[in-house]
């Protein structure tokens, strides 16, 4: 049988596997770019114009690159642009977001114990939180206070701290913090595609022209560079988070995404201060194990309060109602309530474990049949549930799990 979901499944992992190189290239770019402007030195003998110089060695040969602070008298037949490492991070990224939790959106966006959007709804709020994440920073960057690089910083930083709070108060745990993420991804590549190119493309036509150009525009380019340095390492956290319910499964859930960008900007500095000058300030790091102990106490504080009662009384999507009046559904609930809901409940009681993995719950029949897709993959299809088995999962009622969901997908697919 040719499963359409399990396809549907493995085209969202051939993106994000694609994200990945995409986002590896372009990190490593641009820490490479970043470690080599802070470790130009001056040097006798060196062109007019030229900033700085720096010699290297890697892969058994010696590399001598001079930086240009404006631009060479004349403009070389080759010229490497950086910029298509950004677009396809950025565009990789859209279309993994758009997979998930746009097409995914009642189980991956929409949490309605906190807002009860339809999915047209969720995923226009969605796309808003990250468009307008571009548009408040570039308005401030735009601004008077662009002078005022430290005043700037703090700025954002208060703005990230109230959408953190605000994206936890409409979705799901795991998308609040995923489109944190995205939002400040957007930033990064809006960077490079409206202020950093344009800004060396006004350079070079200066030098085509023959025309002197003003360093402006480096300096702007720059300054948008060096956010996007200190952006980074926030970005891959909470790409991440949502594999770590500990991160985005909490109450204070929002207090550790903003916690997160101020450990971006203690290891930047360091990293960024050590190839400036040949020594990192050892207190970044005392501030970074401080910040990541503070994150990892907050992941454990609270619990769940709430009415079970009131929780078997939420309405269910059509599609959970459909799966939990499927034939077969009564025995799959027992048997997920019997190997899973242990480490899948609210207040877990497998040792050790505070919050259910991925945050999905699997203690009502709700929760079940709302989770159903992830069942069958993880327990029916594949034995990736429970880990090693390690409350006996028996063959026959994986494939009870597997006949329940196919055939209410076959009979779904008929009607």
């Amino acid at each position: 049988m040719f499963d359409l979901a399990i396809m549907w499944d493995w085209g969202a992992f051939a993106v994000r596997w694609l994200h990945v190189i995409t986002a590896i290239a372009w990190i490593g770019a641009s820490f490479y770019f970043i470690a080599l402007d802070l470790g130009l030195r001056k040097a006798a003998g060196m062109p007019e114009g030229a900033y700085g110089e720096e010699w290297e060695v890697h892969g058994g040969g010696f590399y001598h690159t001079t930086k240009y602070l404006v631009a060479p008298d004349r403009l070389p037949e080759h010229l490497t642009w950086h910029k298509w490492q950004s677009y396809s991070t950025w565009l990789s990224g859209a279309a993994l977001l758009a997979i998930v939790y746009w097409a995914g959106a009642e189980l991956f966006l929409i949490d309605p114990e906190k807002a009860d959007f339809t999915v047209w709804q969720a995923v226009l709020l969605s796309a808003a939180f990250i468009a307008g994440g571009w548009i408040g920073y570039d308005l401030l960057c735009r601004s008077r206070l662009a002078a005022r690089p430290t005043l700037v910083m703090l700025i954002l930083f208060a703005g990230i701290v109230v959408v953190s709070w605000t994206l936890n108060q409409v979705f799901t745990g795991r998308a609040a913090l995923l489109h944190l993420g995205a939002m400040t991804a957007t930033i990064m590549t809006a960077n490079v595609f409206f202020i950093i190119m344009p800004n060396q493309r006004i350079v070079v036509g200066d030098l085509k022209a023959g025309r002197t150009p003003d360093a402006k525009y480096g300096r702007i380019a720059k300054l948008r560079s060096t956010h996007n340095n200190y952006l980074t390492l926030p970005v891959l956290f909470l790409m991440l988070s949502n594999h770590y319910p500990l991160a985005f499964a909490t109450q204070y859930a929002w207090i550790i995404a903003a916690l997160v960008f101020l450990t971006g900007v203690t290891i930047r500095h360091y990293f960024n201060t050590l190839h400036a000058t040949g020594s990192g300030p050892v207190w970044t790091w005392g501030a970074t194990v401080f910040l990541f102990v503070l994150m990892a106490w907050l992941s454990t504080a609270g619990g769940f309060d709430g009415d079970y009662d009131a929780l078997e009384a939420r309405a269910m999507s059509p599609e959970a109602t459909r799966l939990a009046a499927a034939p077969g559904f009564a025995t799959v609930a027992d048997t997920v309530r019997g190997r899973c809901s242990m480490c899948h409940a609210r207040e877990p009681v497998w040792p050790g474990m505070h919050w259910a993995p991925n945050g999905v719950h699997l203690e009502t029949d709700q929760d079940i049949a709302e989770h159903a897709r992830q069942v069958y993959y993880q327990s029916g299809v594949s034995h990736a549930m429970p880990p090693a088995n390690r409350t006996g999962i028996t063959p026959r009622e994986r494939a009870a799990i597997r006949a329940w969901y196919r055939d209410e997908a076959i009979l779904a697919a008929n009607d």
